[in-house]
């Protein structure tokens, strides 16, 4: 597709020291929060770039996964371009390609430039995420009256958590299998929670320079309320203070009030950083 200025073609895998300059040179950039990287996703069709006079100009990826929701997983614009233009130019494509499969499109946003052409191309806000630490602050530990059985994940537990994390999450924020799968074997801490031989909880975690970081917890809901959720950050806590990780951080929705209740619960404080997650229906 040619615009005035611009022309524009699907990434393939050969472009990628071509994003990688954008994405690492480049000031107006946008990643997604991910398990896997924007180059990770390259080989998708919904991966296009933005070229002007045979140079890379712009970048942006949104496949779906899950496969009801288009994450904008990457927007990076050269200074050589105009912003808005380069958005309008990608976002008209993206929309030709995304509309009529039932798609939801949504973004993390961190830079209010990008919430600015989000908010101009119909996107609205739709909830907060906030950020979360425990600073190996005490915290009262919890008996496990229930007898919840927590031990590693496997590779074998996946299809069940997979199915677990359907149940447990709304659309917008359910991980497929692929990308549990992905997720096990980048975590440095994945554990599930068994109850009468059934995996009613898991949680997968990151290590990194500062600490550790909490990517995902869940319980099944039918399981909710009996404090299994506290259980499995309690263990989580020992594990990580136990290798000497004393920061543990935890992303959630600001109108989240259970989960919200549970982490100040265990110890954790907000930090401030908040970010604003824009949606779409295509």
């Amino acid at each position: 597709m040619v615009t005035t200025h611009f022309a524009i073609r699907q990434a393939l895998p050969a472009d990628q020291s071509r994003i990688a300059n954008l994405m690492y040179f480049e000031s107006q950039v946008h990643r997604h929060l991910d398990w896997r990287t924007p180059l990770d996703w390259l080989g998708a069709p919904e991966y296009w770039l933005l070229e002007r006079d045979g140079k890379t100009s712009a970048v942006l990826a949104c496949p779906p996964d899950p496969e009801n929701v288009a994450w904008l997983r990457l927007f990076a614009v050269s200074a050589s371009v105009s912003l808005p233009q380069a958005w309008r130019a990608l976002w008209d494509v993206a929309q030709g390609s995304l509309r009529g499969r039932g798609l939801t499109a949504a973004a993390i946003v961190m830079h209010n430039w990008l919430g600015e052409l989000l908010r101009d191309s119909g996107f609205s806000e739709h909830q907060d995420v906030v950020l979360l630490a425990q600073n190996s602050a005490p915290f009262p530990r919890q008996a496990n009256p229930h007898r919840l059985a927590i031990r590693p994940m496997t590779h074998e537990d996946l299809p069940f958590v997979a199915a677990l994390d359907s149940a447990a999450f709304a659309p917008l924020w359910q991980n497929s299998l692929p990308s549990l799968q992905y997720a096990l074997s980048l975590a440095e801490i994945s554990t599930v929670g068994v109850l009468d031989g059934e995996i009613v909880a898991y949680q997968m975690s990151t290590r990194n320079p500062f600490g550790a970081h909490l990517a995902r917890l869940a319980v099944h809901p039918r399981q909710q309320g009996k404090g299994l959720g506290y259980l499995m950050v309690q263990d989580l806590l020992q594990k990580t203070q136990s290798q000497g990780l004393t920061r543990l951080t935890v992303n959630t929705q600001s109108d989240n009030t259970a989960s919200l209740a549970l982490y100040e619960k265990i110890g954790f404080k907000r930090t401030g950083e908040q970010y604003c997650v824009f949606t779409h229906t295509l």
